[in-house]
């Protein structure tokens, strides 16, 4: 079973129900769990509907999805998860920055998909909050990820100013 964590890399409980892409309404509204995660495009399509449901809503994005498709929905969702498909495709690195910088999310934002070891620091650096961890990840992998670097250079969701800035200079 998937371990969900957060950027302290602490275990959390996953009341989140995470429909497949290719979920319907019949399908969502089937579903027993309180808390839905549903992909961006059957919310496109049924945002009504499922908002009737009364449950709480998240919503899913495909790392090929843009944010702009949800923009005018964020400040209702609680949750937005990000799909990373496979290790080597980045795009959700980007949308993650854009929910953040540009339309200023603040609520919990999720990798979702093919999230390894190695990504984890760069993954909270663009704002994310939680980790869907496959089985392989260890746990005590996944904490000692998180805190690889002391100091970064660059500017970034989690720290706006760049290292030159900080120390004084320029």
């Amino acid at each position: 079973m998937p371990t969900l964590i957060d950027t302290k890399a602490q275990p959390l409980p996953n009341g989140w129900a995470l429909l497949p892409k290719e979920a319907t309404l019949e399908q969502a509204l089937a579903e027993s769990a309180p808390q839905l995660l549903v992909p961006a495009t059957l919310w496109s399509a049924h945002k009504e509907a499922l908002r009737a449901s009364g449950r709480a809503l998240g919503v899913w994005l495909d790392s090929n999805e843009n944010a702009s498709a949800i923009a005018a929905d964020l400040a209702t969702l609680p949750l937005i998860a990000l799909n990373f498909p496979g290790f080597m495709d980045g795009r959700s690195y980007s949308t993650a920055v854009v929910l953040r910088t540009h339309h200023h999310y603040r609520g919990e934002l999720r990798a979702i998909g093919d999230i390894l070891r190695d990504q984890l620091f760069y993954l909270k650096r663009c704002g994310f909050d939680t980790f869907d961890l496959k089985d392989t990840v260890k746990l005590q992998d996944a904490q000692k990820a998180l805190h690889d670097y002391t100091t970064s250079y660059q500017s970034t969701v989690e720290e706006p100013l760049p290292l030159f800035k900080r120390r004084g200079v320029g």
